[in-house]
């Protein structure tokens, strides 16, 4: 099963709001998923970003993949950076 780290549209029309969520690449962008790893607010001034660091960092341990918006989403966090050293110290 190849599992994904991306975001499911919540919020009305005009107004999105994502969870950055763990799902199955087949299931649909807005069906089920595994876990919630955190929230993202675009329309908000500045945007909001909240992200559980540990579920991040222990789900691409165990390979789940980003997509590119959570990779760069993850990257100004510092998670991918911190992923990255986990994985060349081991």
């Amino acid at each position: 099963m190849a599992v994904k780290i991306r975001l499911k549209r919540m919020g009305a029309k005009k107004t999105p709001f994502y969870r950055i969520v763990v799902a199955d690449s087949r299931s649909p962008r807005d069906g089920r998923y595994i876990e919630i790893v955190g929230t993202y607010n675009p329309v908000a001034q500045p945007a909001l970003l909240d992200i559980n660091e540990e579920l991040a960092l222990k789900w691409l341990q165990d390979g789940a993949k980003p997509s590119d918006t959570v990779r760069n989403l993850f990257s100004s966090q510092g998670i991918m950076e911190k992923f990255h050293n986990a994985k060349l110290s081991k």
